[in-house]
């Protein structure tokens, strides 16, 4: 089996929208104190998993920028979440996407 995730493939997402899976931060305790995953900040950079077509734009489709496997910066609060599978991803539009990640 490989590496991508199965739930993104039955994701195909349509115009300029994007599907994310959210790159979970590394855990650091403090002091040996531990942060509750409900106190955790929502993370603002995951990896493409599957892009759309692209948007129309005086009758002709303007092609995707972003491509599978680009991590990305994306805004805190953007785009919405859904469940495939039991995994969490997240759908957003290509002009929610902040930075492509080198």
């Amino acid at each position: 089996m490989s590496a991508k995730s199965t739930a993104a493939t039955k994701v195909a997402p349509l115009a300029d929208r994007v599907v994310v899976k959210a790159m979970e931060e590394a855990e650091t305790m403090r002091g040996g104190l531990y942060i509750p995953d409900t106190a955790k900040e929502k993370p603002q950079q995951g990896e493409i998993v599957a892009v759309g077509p692209g948007r129309f734009e005086d009758g002709k489709r303007v092609p995707m920028e972003l491509k599978n496997g680009d991590k990305v910066l994306y805004g805190k609060y953007s785009g919405t979440e859904v469940t495939v599978d039991g995994e969490t991803l997240l759908i957003l539009r290509e002009t929610d996407v902040l930075a492509v990640i080198n």
